[in-house]
């Protein structure tokens, strides 16, 4: 990495508002003032706020097991920060790596603590496991384990049952929501199935991750609620593979999972249609890698039918603004990518940054 802290010049068409101009990076801030003796970094091009992956877990390891300690989630971290993605979402971390928040070199972070999950029915070693009877207690310690947000399982296979079922009674789920909310955090759930979403949507969840059981009634009443979705195509991708490994000792299951995978293109562009928030999420870790996000964008584009502009803002300034991190207006935080081609009229251009800067610095 080659890192400068002297004031930087970048000059390009600047999006989301396309005007030709240039800038000035004073430390970790932007201004459109000019600045003597600023160093030119970038002379043309198109200039888009750092991007975003709203859902990635840095605390799980390639393979599934939690990440062996703070090192590799950093490791992790920089192969987003060198796709361009220079803010995240960890969507819930079995390790702690608070020490991570300030790191220079390091995307800006928003943090959830552990999945809080059921017992017996989740991830080995991933989530905390609590029964109904714990879980408001759970919740809130996790609140505080985290830098803004809870992450909560609301539906897994249940193996009596043989399919997607809600991890909890809904009513102690909606109880969680208000617990995490009383404590500060915003909630984030993960869901595959019709029952749970529904439930949980009404609950007043903060942003719905996956969301592939969405029915027409749950996407108008996150339009109403400014309830996110986080769609994580390329993790709905695999639920042809889910199913393929499941199918003989849960048929049911994997018959569903497949359904939810069919029908979940027209699910996102219904979301889009209703005036849904929508980010980018590539839920990597695990099984799916870093650095995937404009990959996630070029899904949301091709299968979601989400316009050029509207992917842009999903995984850029909107997801940049949600999270609480500006993008490139006066006193903005100086994140930025620089691209040869519009990105507007060729998604495809995010697959090639020219320029990375993180924080004012120029990331090689």
């Amino acid at each position: 990495m080659t890192r400068t802290t002297e004031p930087l010049h970048v000059r390009g068409t600047i999006l989301p508002d396309g005007e030709r101009r240039d800038l000035w990076l004073v430390g970790d801030r932007v201004t459109f003032e000019p600045v003597a003796g600023a160093l030119t970094v970038a002379d043309g091009g198109f200039v888009l706020p750092g991007l975003v992956d709203a859902h990635c877990h840095l605390g799980i390891a390639p393979g599934g097991a939690p990440a062996a300690g703070v090192g590799q989630a950093r490791s992790l971290a920089v192969v987003d920060r060198d796709a361009g993605v220079l803010a995240i979402r960890d969507a819930g971390s079995p390790i702690p790596y608070a020490e991570l928040d300030d790191d220079p070199d390091v995307p800006r972070l928003v943090r959830a603590g552990r999945h809080v999950a059921p017992p017996k029915r989740y991830l080995r070693d991933i989530g905390v496991e609590v029964g109904e009877a714990d879980l408001d207690a759970e919740v809130t310690r996790q609140a505080a384990v985290g830098n803004g947000w809870v992450k909560l399982v609301g539906d897994w296979i249940d193996r009596g049952v043989g399919d997607l079922a809600p991890a909890w009674d809904v009513e102690a789920m909606a109880g969680a929501v208000a617990a995490a909310h009383a404590a500060g955090a915003r909630v984030a759930v993960h869901t595959f199935a019709e029952e749970s979403v529904a439930a949980l949507v009404r609950a007043g969840v903060d942003s719905v991750e996956h969301g592939t059981g969405l029915a027409e009634d749950d996407v108008a009443e996150m339009a109403r609620r400014g309830t996110a979705l986080v769609p994580t195509m390329i993790n709905i991708a695999t639920f042809g593979k889910i199913a393929a490994q499941a199918e003989d000792k849960f048929p049911g299951y994997a018959r569903h999972m497949v359904a939810l995978r069919d029908r979940f293109p027209a699910v996102v562009r219904a979301a889009h249609e209703a005036g849904v928030p929508i980010y980018v999420g590539s839920d990597a870790g695990g099984g799916i890698d870093h650095g995937l996000a404009a990959q996630e964008m070029l899904l949301l584009h091709r299968e979601g039918g989400l316009p050029a502009e509207a992917v842009l803002r999903a995984g850029s300034w909107g997801a940049r603004a949600w999270l609480g991190f500006p993008g490139l207006v006066e006193g903005g935080l100086a994140d930025l990518v620089v691209y040869a081609e519009d990105p507007r009229t060729d998604l495809t251009t995010l697959l090639r940054p020219q320029r990375i800067v993180l924080r004012g610095r120029v990331i090689a």
